[in-house]
Protein backbone atom coordinates (compact mmCIF):
# COMPACT_ATOMS: atom_id res chain seq x y z
CA UNK A 1 0.00 0.00 0.00
CA UNK A 2 1.44 3.64 -0.82
CA UNK A 3 1.68 6.33 1.84
CA UNK A 4 -2.04 7.88 0.88
CA UNK A 5 -3.62 4.35 1.41
CA UNK A 6 -1.81 3.37 4.58
CA UNK A 7 -2.99 7.55 5.76
CA UNK A 8 -6.66 6.70 4.72
CA UNK A 9 -6.52 3.10 6.63
CA UNK A 10 -5.49 4.98 9.90
CA UNK A 11 -8.08 7.36 9.79
CA UNK A 12 -10.28 4.92 9.15
CA UNK A 13 -9.55 2.83 11.98
CA UNK A 14 -8.52 0.09 10.02
CA UNK A 15 -4.82 0.20 10.79
CA UNK A 16 -2.97 0.59 13.91
CA UNK A 17 -0.48 3.02 13.28
CA UNK A 18 2.19 1.15 16.02
CA UNK A 19 1.73 -2.02 14.35
CA UNK A 20 2.04 -0.39 10.88
CA UNK A 21 5.21 0.61 12.32
CA UNK A 22 6.54 -2.75 14.08
CA UNK A 23 5.55 -4.53 10.25
CA UNK A 24 7.97 -2.04 8.87
CA UNK A 25 10.81 -2.12 11.54
CA UNK A 26 10.66 -5.78 11.30
CA UNK A 27 11.07 -5.87 7.74
CA UNK A 28 13.80 -3.98 7.87
CA UNK A 29 15.22 -5.80 10.50
CA UNK A 30 15.45 -8.96 7.61
CA UNK A 31 18.49 -10.27 6.07
CA UNK A 32 19.91 -9.67 2.99
CA UNK A 33 19.31 -7.56 0.76
CA UNK A 34 17.42 -5.21 2.71
CA UNK A 35 20.46 -4.91 5.65
CA UNK A 36 22.57 -2.52 3.03
CA UNK A 37 19.28 -0.13 2.48
CA UNK A 38 19.47 1.63 5.73
CA UNK A 39 22.67 2.98 7.21
CA UNK A 40 20.45 3.56 10.65
CA UNK A 41 17.45 2.67 11.90
CA UNK A 42 15.51 5.01 14.57
CA UNK A 43 13.15 2.17 16.49
CA UNK A 44 12.59 3.94 19.33
CA UNK A 45 11.94 7.50 17.98
CA UNK A 46 9.95 5.79 15.30
CA UNK A 47 7.97 3.53 17.97
CA UNK A 48 7.26 6.80 20.32
CA UNK A 49 6.02 8.42 16.96
CA UNK A 50 3.56 5.40 16.06
CA UNK A 51 2.17 5.66 19.55
CA UNK A 52 1.06 9.65 19.53
CA UNK A 53 -0.40 9.02 15.95
CA UNK A 54 -2.43 6.11 17.43
CA UNK A 55 -3.41 7.91 20.40
CA UNK A 56 -4.56 10.45 17.91
CA UNK A 57 -6.41 8.54 15.68
CA UNK A 58 -7.92 7.11 18.34
CA UNK A 59 -9.31 10.64 19.41
CA UNK A 60 -10.11 11.94 15.70
CA UNK A 61 -7.65 14.44 16.00
CA UNK A 62 -5.31 13.34 13.29
CA UNK A 63 -2.60 16.34 11.92
CA UNK A 64 -3.04 15.39 8.33
CA UNK A 65 -3.27 12.61 5.42
CA UNK A 66 0.38 11.02 6.34
CA UNK A 67 -0.20 11.02 10.32
CA UNK A 68 1.06 7.94 11.47
CA UNK A 69 2.46 6.76 8.42
CA UNK A 70 6.38 5.59 8.20
CA UNK A 71 8.66 6.88 5.61
CA UNK A 72 12.84 6.95 5.74
CA UNK A 73 15.36 9.60 5.15
CA UNK A 74 18.34 9.88 3.06
CA UNK A 75 21.14 9.94 4.83
CA UNK A 76 21.83 13.76 4.54
CA UNK A 77 18.84 14.78 6.71
CA UNK A 78 19.88 15.67 10.22
CA UNK A 79 18.06 13.91 12.98
CA UNK A 80 19.27 15.19 16.27
CA UNK A 81 21.07 12.28 18.06
CA UNK A 82 21.16 9.95 14.85
CA UNK A 83 24.35 9.92 12.39
CA UNK A 84 24.16 11.59 9.84
CA UNK A 85 27.56 10.87 6.98
CA UNK A 86 26.28 11.11 3.88
CA UNK A 87 27.69 8.40 2.78
CA UNK A 88 30.93 9.38 2.81
CA UNK A 89 33.75 7.87 5.21
CA UNK A 90 34.83 11.63 5.56
CA UNK A 91 31.35 12.06 8.27
CA UNK A 92 32.49 8.98 10.03
CA UNK A 93 30.75 9.56 13.92
CA UNK A 94 28.93 12.74 12.81
CA UNK A 95 25.55 13.35 14.52
CA UNK A 96 23.97 16.46 14.51
CA UNK A 97 22.17 18.10 17.95
CA UNK A 98 19.09 19.74 16.06
CA UNK A 99 16.63 18.48 13.03
CA UNK A 100 16.68 19.35 9.58
CA UNK A 101 13.63 21.69 9.24
CA UNK A 102 12.19 19.25 6.67
CA UNK A 103 12.38 16.96 9.30
CA UNK A 104 11.00 19.09 11.78
CA UNK A 105 7.90 20.16 9.68
CA UNK A 106 7.09 16.10 8.68
CA UNK A 107 7.24 14.97 12.23
CA UNK A 108 4.92 17.67 13.40
CA UNK A 109 2.32 16.53 10.71
CA UNK A 110 2.73 13.40 12.21
CA UNK A 111 4.95 11.26 9.45
CA UNK A 112 6.98 8.43 11.17
CA UNK A 113 10.48 8.83 10.83
CA UNK A 114 11.70 4.52 10.71
CA UNK A 115 15.60 5.55 9.55
CA UNK A 116 18.25 6.73 7.60
CA UNK A 117 19.15 5.26 4.06
CA UNK A 118 22.70 4.92 2.58
CA UNK A 119 23.22 6.88 -0.56
CA UNK A 120 25.95 7.74 -2.86
CA UNK A 121 29.49 9.54 -1.07
CA UNK A 122 28.40 12.97 -0.74
CA UNK A 123 25.52 12.69 -3.42
CA UNK A 124 27.43 12.79 -5.80
CA UNK A 125 27.01 10.05 -8.29
CA UNK A 126 23.94 8.67 -10.33
CA UNK A 127 24.73 5.05 -10.13
CA UNK A 128 23.96 4.49 -6.72
CA UNK A 129 27.25 2.17 -6.43
CA UNK A 130 28.80 3.04 -2.54
CA UNK A 131 31.72 0.77 -1.91
CA UNK A 132 33.14 2.66 0.89
CA UNK A 133 29.82 2.11 2.82
CA UNK A 134 27.38 0.45 1.30
CA UNK A 135 25.58 0.22 -2.28
CA UNK A 136 21.71 -0.83 -1.82
CA UNK A 137 20.16 -3.29 -4.04
CA UNK A 138 18.34 -2.35 -7.43
CA UNK A 139 14.70 -4.35 -7.30
CA UNK A 140 15.47 -6.73 -9.72
CA UNK A 141 18.75 -8.32 -7.77
CA UNK A 142 21.71 -6.60 -6.36
CA UNK A 143 23.60 -7.66 -9.46
CA UNK A 144 22.40 -4.20 -11.33
CA UNK A 145 23.06 -0.28 -9.50
CA UNK A 146 20.22 1.07 -7.96
CA UNK A 147 20.73 4.79 -9.54
CA UNK A 148 21.68 7.43 -6.91
CA UNK A 149 22.53 9.42 -4.91
CA UNK A 150 19.36 8.66 -3.74
CA UNK A 151 19.64 4.70 -4.11
CA UNK A 152 18.70 3.94 -0.88
CA UNK A 153 15.66 6.02 -0.08
CA UNK A 154 14.34 3.98 -3.51
CA UNK A 155 15.35 0.67 -2.23
CA UNK A 156 13.38 1.49 0.76
CA UNK A 157 10.11 1.79 -1.29
CA UNK A 158 11.29 -0.70 -3.84
CA UNK A 159 11.35 -3.19 -0.97
CA UNK A 160 8.26 -2.94 0.59
CA UNK A 161 10.72 -1.32 3.95
CA UNK A 162 8.87 2.46 4.00
CA UNK A 163 5.80 4.14 2.35
CA UNK A 164 7.80 7.07 1.53
CA UNK A 165 11.01 8.59 1.31
CA UNK A 166 12.84 11.89 1.15
CA UNK A 167 15.96 12.29 -1.06
CA UNK A 168 17.65 15.05 -2.13
CA UNK A 169 17.96 16.29 -6.10
CA UNK A 170 21.13 17.90 -7.09
CA UNK A 171 21.52 16.52 -10.52
CA UNK A 172 19.10 13.92 -11.03
CA UNK A 173 19.18 12.24 -7.19
CA UNK A 174 15.52 11.67 -6.71
CA UNK A 175 14.92 11.03 -10.83
CA UNK A 176 17.43 8.41 -11.46
CA UNK A 177 16.83 5.92 -8.92
CA UNK A 178 13.03 6.30 -9.25
CA UNK A 179 13.03 6.07 -12.87
CA UNK A 180 15.61 2.83 -12.73
CA UNK A 181 13.04 1.36 -9.87
CA UNK A 182 10.10 2.21 -11.63
CA UNK A 183 8.73 4.47 -8.92
CA UNK A 184 7.37 8.24 -8.91
CA UNK A 185 10.04 11.37 -8.24
CA UNK A 186 9.70 14.95 -7.61
CA UNK A 187 12.52 17.46 -8.31
CA UNK A 188 11.10 20.20 -6.67
CA UNK A 189 12.28 24.05 -7.57
CA UNK A 190 15.31 25.39 -6.05
CA UNK A 191 14.39 27.12 -2.66
CA UNK A 192 11.24 25.70 -2.34
CA UNK A 193 11.83 23.52 -0.12
CA UNK A 194 14.18 24.78 3.13
CA UNK A 195 18.31 22.91 2.89
CA UNK A 196 18.76 23.78 6.62
CA UNK A 197 20.14 20.79 8.47
CA UNK A 198 20.69 19.25 4.94
CA UNK A 199 24.43 18.07 4.21
CA UNK A 200 25.02 20.31 1.02
CA UNK A 201 26.86 19.18 -2.24
CA UNK A 202 26.27 21.93 -4.76
CA UNK A 203 23.92 25.10 -2.92
CA UNK A 204 22.82 26.80 -5.75
CA UNK A 205 21.65 23.19 -7.36
CA UNK A 206 21.15 21.20 -4.35
CA UNK A 207 16.84 20.48 -3.78
CA UNK A 208 14.79 18.12 -1.35
CA UNK A 209 12.22 15.80 -3.14
CA UNK A 210 10.16 12.69 -2.32
CA UNK A 211 10.31 9.48 -4.03
CA UNK A 212 6.81 7.58 -3.95
CA UNK A 213 5.04 4.89 -5.40
CA UNK A 214 2.41 7.01 -6.91
CA UNK A 215 1.75 10.85 -7.54
CA UNK A 216 -0.62 10.85 -4.75
CA UNK A 217 1.98 10.39 -2.62
CA UNK A 218 4.47 11.83 -4.09
CA UNK A 219 1.97 15.42 -3.83
CA UNK A 220 1.43 14.47 0.59
CA UNK A 221 5.06 13.87 0.99
CA UNK A 222 5.60 17.42 -0.97
CA UNK A 223 3.20 18.88 1.62
CA UNK A 224 4.91 17.07 4.66
CA UNK A 225 8.13 19.25 3.22
CA UNK A 226 6.55 21.97 3.09
CA UNK A 227 4.16 22.06 6.05
CA UNK A 228 1.20 22.99 3.92
CA UNK A 229 -1.72 21.46 1.81
CA UNK A 230 -1.18 19.19 -0.89
CA UNK A 231 -2.48 20.45 -4.26
CA UNK A 232 -6.11 19.05 -5.19
CA UNK A 233 -5.37 16.08 -8.05
CA UNK A 234 -9.06 15.62 -8.24
CA UNK A 235 -10.33 15.62 -11.87
CA UNK A 236 -7.20 15.66 -13.91
CA UNK A 237 -7.16 14.91 -17.38
CA UNK A 238 -4.73 14.81 -20.20
CA UNK A 239 -7.75 15.83 -22.83
CA UNK A 240 -6.00 18.85 -24.41
CA UNK A 241 -2.50 19.40 -22.50
CA UNK A 242 -0.13 20.31 -24.37
CA UNK A 243 3.47 18.74 -23.92
CA UNK A 244 6.30 19.13 -25.80
CA UNK A 245 8.95 16.14 -26.50
CA UNK A 246 12.02 17.33 -26.24
CA UNK A 247 14.42 16.34 -29.47
CA UNK A 248 17.93 18.07 -28.80
CA UNK A 249 20.23 16.14 -26.34
CA UNK A 250 17.46 14.33 -24.49
CA UNK A 251 17.27 11.42 -26.92
CA UNK A 252 20.56 11.11 -28.38
CA UNK A 253 22.20 8.08 -28.14
CA UNK A 254 19.11 6.19 -25.97
CA UNK A 255 19.54 2.35 -24.98
CA UNK A 256 16.62 0.44 -27.30
CA UNK A 257 14.49 -0.12 -24.64
CA UNK A 258 14.56 3.74 -23.41
CA UNK A 259 13.61 4.40 -26.50
CA UNK A 260 11.16 1.99 -26.78
CA UNK A 261 9.56 2.61 -23.37
CA UNK A 262 9.26 6.41 -24.08
CA UNK A 263 7.77 5.66 -27.62
CA UNK A 264 5.11 3.56 -25.94
CA UNK A 265 4.41 5.85 -23.46
CA UNK A 266 4.60 8.84 -26.25
CA UNK A 267 1.65 6.90 -27.69
CA UNK A 268 -0.56 6.45 -24.54
CA UNK A 269 -0.48 9.49 -23.47
CA UNK A 270 -1.89 10.79 -26.98
CA UNK A 271 -4.56 8.74 -26.97
CA UNK A 272 -5.72 9.96 -23.87
CA UNK A 273 -6.09 13.63 -25.35
CA UNK A 274 -2.55 15.14 -25.25
CA UNK A 275 -1.40 17.10 -27.85
CA UNK A 276 2.09 16.14 -28.64
CA UNK A 277 5.19 18.85 -30.51
CA UNK A 278 8.34 18.26 -31.17
CA UNK A 279 10.72 20.93 -29.31
CA UNK A 280 14.44 21.86 -30.28
CA UNK A 281 16.16 23.47 -28.47
CA UNK A 282 19.31 24.94 -29.94
CA UNK A 283 21.25 26.74 -27.14
CA UNK A 284 20.61 23.38 -24.75
CA UNK A 285 24.46 21.79 -25.68
CA UNK A 286 25.54 25.03 -24.13
CA UNK A 287 23.76 25.35 -21.04
CA UNK A 288 24.99 21.20 -20.79
CA UNK A 289 28.76 22.43 -21.23
CA UNK A 290 28.73 24.90 -18.30
CA UNK A 291 27.94 21.65 -16.38
CA UNK A 292 31.47 20.26 -15.80
CA UNK A 293 32.35 23.83 -14.71
CA UNK A 294 29.63 24.65 -12.28
CA UNK A 295 28.99 21.44 -10.42
CA UNK A 296 32.79 20.49 -9.44
CA UNK A 297 33.80 23.88 -8.90
CA UNK A 298 31.06 24.10 -6.14
CA UNK A 299 31.40 20.86 -5.32
CA UNK A 300 35.16 21.25 -4.38
CA UNK A 301 34.42 24.46 -2.62
CA UNK A 302 31.97 23.13 -0.49
CA UNK A 303 34.51 19.93 0.37
CA UNK A 304 37.60 20.35 -0.88
CA UNK A 305 39.39 21.24 2.41
CA UNK A 306 38.43 18.03 3.85
CA UNK A 307 38.66 15.62 1.07
CA UNK A 308 42.43 16.88 0.54
CA UNK A 309 43.10 16.21 4.05
CA UNK A 310 42.01 12.32 3.86
CA UNK A 311 41.47 11.30 0.11
CA UNK A 312 42.11 8.09 0.80
CA UNK A 313 38.53 7.71 2.57
CA UNK A 314 36.84 8.32 -0.70
CA UNK A 315 36.52 6.04 -3.50
CA UNK A 316 38.69 6.92 -6.63
CA UNK A 317 35.72 8.02 -8.73
CA UNK A 318 33.95 9.95 -6.55
CA UNK A 319 36.81 11.93 -5.54
CA UNK A 320 37.73 12.32 -9.14
CA UNK A 321 34.29 14.22 -9.63
CA UNK A 322 35.03 16.75 -7.06
CA UNK A 323 38.77 17.19 -8.23
CA UNK A 324 37.62 18.20 -11.07
CA UNK A 325 36.56 21.54 -9.83
CA UNK A 326 40.11 22.78 -8.12
CA UNK A 327 41.33 24.73 -11.45
CA UNK A 328 38.48 26.26 -11.87
CA UNK A 329 38.87 29.72 -11.08
CA UNK A 330 36.34 32.24 -9.55
CA UNK A 331 35.93 34.63 -12.51
CA UNK A 332 35.14 31.24 -14.49
CA UNK A 333 32.76 30.47 -12.00
CA UNK A 334 30.95 34.04 -12.23
CA UNK A 335 31.04 33.89 -16.12
CA UNK A 336 29.56 30.55 -16.42
CA UNK A 337 26.99 31.28 -14.12
CA UNK A 338 25.99 34.28 -15.43
CA UNK A 339 25.87 32.75 -18.67
CA UNK A 340 23.51 29.53 -17.60
CA UNK A 341 21.24 32.42 -16.14
CA UNK A 342 20.41 34.36 -19.59
CA UNK A 343 20.05 30.75 -21.38
CA UNK A 344 17.96 30.29 -18.37
CA UNK A 345 15.80 33.30 -19.82
CA UNK A 346 15.79 31.92 -23.32
CA UNK A 347 14.79 28.28 -22.46
CA UNK A 348 11.34 29.62 -20.53
CA UNK A 349 10.27 31.44 -23.67
CA UNK A 350 11.10 28.43 -25.55
CA UNK A 351 8.79 26.29 -23.54
CA UNK A 352 6.45 28.92 -22.51
CA UNK A 353 3.08 27.99 -24.52
CA UNK A 354 3.51 24.17 -23.42
CA UNK A 355 1.90 22.63 -20.12
CA UNK A 356 5.09 20.62 -19.74
CA UNK A 357 8.22 19.47 -22.13
CA UNK A 358 8.62 15.30 -21.91
CA UNK A 359 11.36 13.52 -22.60
CA UNK A 360 13.08 9.80 -20.88
CA UNK A 361 14.14 10.04 -16.99
CA UNK A 362 17.65 7.97 -18.20
CA UNK A 363 19.37 7.48 -21.22
CA UNK A 364 20.45 3.93 -20.22
CA UNK A 365 19.17 1.34 -17.91
CA UNK A 366 20.62 0.28 -14.60
CA UNK A 367 24.06 -0.92 -15.21
CA UNK A 368 26.16 -4.24 -13.66
CA UNK A 369 27.66 -3.76 -10.70
CA UNK A 370 30.70 -5.61 -11.76
CA UNK A 371 31.05 -3.93 -14.98
CA UNK A 372 31.02 -0.06 -13.33
CA UNK A 373 33.37 -1.75 -10.35
CA UNK A 374 36.00 -3.01 -12.72
CA UNK A 375 36.07 -0.54 -15.34
CA UNK A 376 36.90 3.21 -14.40
CA UNK A 377 35.94 4.34 -17.66
CA UNK A 378 32.45 2.21 -17.83
CA UNK A 379 31.86 4.42 -14.28
CA UNK A 380 32.41 7.45 -15.68
CA UNK A 381 30.69 7.06 -19.07
CA UNK A 382 27.63 5.46 -17.47
CA UNK A 383 27.41 7.80 -14.71
CA UNK A 384 27.10 10.83 -16.98
CA UNK A 385 24.77 9.20 -19.47
CA UNK A 386 22.40 8.23 -16.46
CA UNK A 387 22.41 11.56 -15.10
CA UNK A 388 22.33 13.33 -18.69
CA UNK A 389 18.76 14.28 -19.16
CA UNK A 390 17.94 14.71 -15.83
CA UNK A 391 20.71 17.82 -15.13
CA UNK A 392 18.48 19.25 -18.04
CA UNK A 393 16.13 19.81 -15.51
CA UNK A 394 18.56 21.69 -12.99
CA UNK A 395 20.71 23.13 -15.15
CA UNK A 396 17.21 25.17 -16.44
CA UNK A 397 15.66 25.25 -13.31
CA UNK A 398 12.18 24.63 -13.04
CA UNK A 399 10.59 21.86 -11.22
CA UNK A 400 10.34 18.01 -13.00
CA UNK A 401 8.64 14.67 -12.19
CA UNK A 402 9.71 11.02 -13.46
CA UNK A 403 6.21 8.33 -13.82
CA UNK A 404 7.20 4.54 -14.64
CA UNK A 405 6.26 4.14 -18.11
CA UNK A 406 5.20 0.47 -17.67
CA UNK A 407 8.63 -1.08 -19.22
CA UNK A 408 11.02 -1.99 -16.67
CA UNK A 409 13.68 0.73 -15.16
CA UNK A 410 12.22 3.15 -17.73
CA UNK A 411 11.07 6.43 -16.89
CA UNK A 412 9.29 9.47 -18.56
CA UNK A 413 9.94 12.73 -17.08
CA UNK A 414 8.02 15.83 -17.28
CA UNK A 415 9.71 19.40 -16.67
CA UNK A 416 7.91 22.54 -15.78
CA UNK A 417 9.03 26.31 -14.94
CA UNK A 418 10.01 26.97 -11.46
CA UNK A 419 7.28 26.71 -8.88
CA UNK A 420 5.36 25.01 -11.13
CA UNK A 421 4.60 22.16 -8.57
CA UNK A 422 1.01 21.83 -8.48
CA UNK A 423 0.36 21.81 -12.13
CA UNK A 424 3.17 19.50 -12.85
CA UNK A 425 1.74 17.03 -9.82
CA UNK A 426 -2.06 17.40 -11.53
CA UNK A 427 -0.30 16.50 -14.94
CA UNK A 428 1.49 14.15 -13.49
CA UNK A 429 -1.55 12.23 -11.96
CA UNK A 430 -3.40 12.23 -15.72
CA UNK A 431 -0.45 11.06 -16.73
CA UNK A 432 0.12 7.78 -14.55
CA UNK A 433 -3.41 7.13 -15.38
CA UNK A 434 -3.07 7.25 -19.31
CA UNK A 435 0.26 4.84 -18.39
CA UNK A 436 -0.71 2.70 -16.07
Amino acid sequence: MGAAALGRGIAAGRIDPVALCEAYLDAAAAEDPKQLIYARMLPDRARAQAAAAAGRARAGCLRGPLDGVPISWKDLFDIAGAGCEAGSRLLTGRVPDRDAEVVRRAEAAGAVSLGKTHLSELAFSGLGYNPMTATPPHRSGPDRVPGGSSSGAAASLAFGLAAGAIGSDTGGSVRVPAGWNDLVGLKTTGGRVPLDGVVPLCARFDTVGPLARCVEDAALLLALLEGGRAPDLRGARLSGARLAVLETVALDDLDPAQAAGFDAALGRLERAGARLTRLAAPDLPEAMALAPTLYPAEAWGTWGDRIAAAPERMYDRVRERFEGGRGVTGPDFVAAWRRLDELRVGWAAAVAGHDAVILPTTANLPPETAHIAADADAYVAQNLLALRNTRIGNLMGGCALTLPTGAPCCGLMLMAPPLAEARLLRLGAAAEAALV
